[in-house]
């Protein structure tokens, strides 16, 4: 009949005070076929196929990583401490210049097994040689948003035709686990031109973009010296905002942009880490909120985090706004919750996951409350998981009704073989 997980001490279906205490699901095929408290648990547990005991556990959604370029890992510690455009122009772009295809694939391959074990199970990659991450999709059981992302100096009009060929291609592969967007990579390494045929494209294939938007103080500042409007509103008068839209970042707003992007439902990834390791300033995530803007978590790469915790992310969010707005009940452990889940499946277009319901895909993780020294005591553990632990409390990964991670253990991909790996690459690169 399927999977039954039972005796989960508390279930978070990902919604504003729902809860459910010493509950069970019911997982057929990739679907939640049931979900309730255990004393109302109607079924013969003879009838399943699996029986999985989460005494101990507490449920919630996969969580979301809304932005982030998965084969950077392989610069993890590569270049810290320098201002934005100095490390992507002296660090970051040359080394990435050097990657091959084969680089790629195996920094995105250690990208997803952190990700795995810190909980995520849906990641919007902005990168190359997609083809290759696709097939760590396949391989590993992960959900993903590929996004080729889109310089107008190295990519120009060639660059634009393979990544709209790729997003139709491989939208809905891997039995509808990858989707495809189209990504410019910013309104300063792209020309009007250049920005208005990737939305002719877009529009074309019916496809969302993805795009870096008022990162820092410097390039806004420039922007508006150059185009005399904010690179908000210079989006919206070229057409852009008439597609869905998930914008990264967008931390220096001004003028009337939180009502644009509030108007045109843009959806933003907001990544505190990154942010203040590059000293790009404090997103005005609550304002956005309170002015109905979706916003959701994105981890960035690891060059500019450095890891892809998004328990570690949330955490930051929330500190950062209570800190920036002197106000401590701002970004509380629900809006953290919303924001990895139901926030994170509305910015990516995906209705069928971000919430634990019936019919719902089986998209889950399991955390272990019980372990570790950060979840006692329990006053109230969905504040221990956000304010005191981190990824490595997450003990059972299920996407698509398949176990990922189970007892912290992958299933899919070999850990050790891809450590070598990343090692060996990394340091001829870095020579």
């Amino acid at each position: 009949m399927g999977i039954l997980i039972k005796n989960i001490n508390e279930i978070y279906p990902g919604k504003r005070n729902e809860l459910i205490k010493d509950g069970y699901i019911i997982v057929e095929e990739e679907l939640i076929k049931d979900i309730g408290k255990m004393n109302q648990l109607e079924v013969n547990e003879s009838v399943f196929t699996e029986i999985i005991d989460a005494k101990g556990k507490m449920a919630l959604p996969g969580l979301i990583n809304t932005h982030t370029h998965a084969g950077m890992t392989l610069l993890r510690g590569y270049a810290d401490d320098m201002p934005l455009q100095e490390w992507l122009e002296n660090k970051i772009w040359p080394f990435e210049k050097k990657l091959t295809a084969e680089d790629i694939y195996w920094g995105s391959r250690l990208a997803i097994i952190e990700m795995l074990l810190s909980g995520t199970t849906v990641f919007t990659d902005m990168y190359f040689h997609l083809d290759r991450v696709a097939k760590l999709v396949e391989e590993s059981g992960i959900r993903a948003v590929l996004t080729e992302g889109l310089i107008e100096a190295n990519d120009g009009q060639e660059g634009l035709d393979k990544a709209y060929h790729f997003s139709k291609e491989y939208q809905g592969k891997c039995n509808g686990r990858v989707t495809t967007m189209l990504a410019p990579h910013s309104v300063y390494t792209c020309s009007e031109e250049y920005l208005k045929k990737i939305i002719k494209y877009a529009k074309k294939a019916d496809l969302p973009i993805h795009i870096h938007l008022s990162e820092t103080k410097k390039e806004v500042e420039q922007f508006i010296k150059k185009e005399k409007i904010s690179p908000v509103k210079y989006l919206k008068n070229i057409g852009m905002f008439d597609l869905p839209v998930v914008a990264a970042h967008c931390v220096h707003l001004v003028e009337d942009d939180i009502k644009i992007l509030a108007d045109n439902n843009v959806g933003v990834a907001h990544n505190p880490m990154s942010n203040i390791k590059l000293a790009s300033g404090v997103a005005p995530v609550a304002a956005m909120m309170e002015s109905g803007v979706t916003v959701a978590l994105g981890t960035d790469g690891v060059s500019s985090n450095n890891n892809l915790d998004l328990i570690e992310e949330a955490r930051m969010a929330s500190y950062l706004q209570k800190v920036n707005e002197m106000n401590p009940t701002l970004l509380d452990t629900w809006d953290l919750l919303e924001m990895l889940t139901v926030n994170g499946a509305s910015v990516l277009q995906m209705n069928n996951i971000g919430h634990l319901a019936i019919e719902k895909q089986a998209d889950l993780i399991l955390i272990d409350v019980e372990q570790s020294s950060r979840f006692y005591p329990h006053h109230n553990n969905l504040s221990n998981l956000f304010y005191a632990a981190n990824g490595n409390q997450v003990d059972t990964v299920m996407i698509a009704g398949e176990l990922v991670v189970d007892k912290r253990e992958l299933t899919n991909l070999d850990l050790e073989e891809t450590l070598y790996e990343v090692e060996k690459r990394a340091a001829i690169l870095a020579k």
